[in-house]
């Protein structure tokens, strides 16, 4: 694959940008501070069953990948969600904001606040993860290329529009801040060393729209049942 076929096929999975969930209605209202205390905690309950199966999502590329240069940073990725230890990781900082927005650890680890469709979305990203070619999972996982900047802006957002929110709450966006770009360097250059015909790369593209609609879809349901 030359330089120009390259840039080329990054250029079209950067292109999935348009599709992102930055541009969600639910999401824009809440970067606007215009969604309830009800809305915020929906939305924070239902985020954390995708929040607690991204670990399972990567265990599945690792268990499909044969490359062990890939599998050695890819499992950072786990680490980063479950932690090496108790009070550590993303998961563990998704229930403090939990606590932030006025819900318990419970209520939020018992999913009685899940709606169907989020369920079933996520379910869905696991189930391409598993079943899926490996490079494909790790192309669907490029999302990460457009995230700091909705990070950024949301982490704003939370700390001007929603003073009720405890700011110690909010390391999980923090943190990804420097997670997301270092995952998402490393996905490009598994996805763009990998795919090497036009139908590979196509499939690469396709994966990446497929996270976009997961996303989006969530966002859907989410929108749909805190209505008001």
């Amino acid at each position: 694959m030359t330089a120009t076929e390259t840039d080329r096929f990054v250029a079209a999975l950067r292109a999935q940008s348009q599709r992102y969930h930055d541009q969600h209605p639910f999401q824009v209202r809440m970067n606007e501070g215009r969604l309830s205390r009800r809305q915020i905690r929906g939305w924070v309950a239902n985020r954390f069953y995708y929040q607690a199966n991204i670990p399972r999502k990567d265990a599945a590329i690792l268990a499909n990948c044969p490359d062990r240069e890939v599998r050695r940073r890819w499992v950072r990725r786990i680490l980063d969600h479950d932690g090496t230890s108790s009070g550590e990781g993303g998961i563990e900082a998704w229930l403090r904001l939990s606590e932030a927005v006025g819900l318990t650890r419970e209520e939020v680890s018992d999913e009685r606040h899940l709606v169907p469709g989020v369920r079933f979305a996520v379910d869905a990203y696991v189930t391409f993860a598993r079943t899926r070619p490996w490079v494909e999972a790790v192309a669907s996982s490029l999302t990460e290329l457009f995230a700091p900047g909705l990070m950024t802006e949301r982490l704003a957002a939370l700390e001007r529009c929603y003073p009720w929110i405890d700011r110690h709450g909010l390391t999980y966006f923090r943190a990804r801040l420097v997670q997301a770009p270092r995952d998402a360097e490393h996905a490009l250059e598994v996805v763009t060393s990998h795919c090497r015909s036009a139908e590979e790369q196509q499939r690469a593209v396709a994966a990446l729209s497929f996270k976009n609609d997961v996303l989006w879809g969530m966002l859907d349901a989410i929108d749909r049942a805190y209505s008001e």
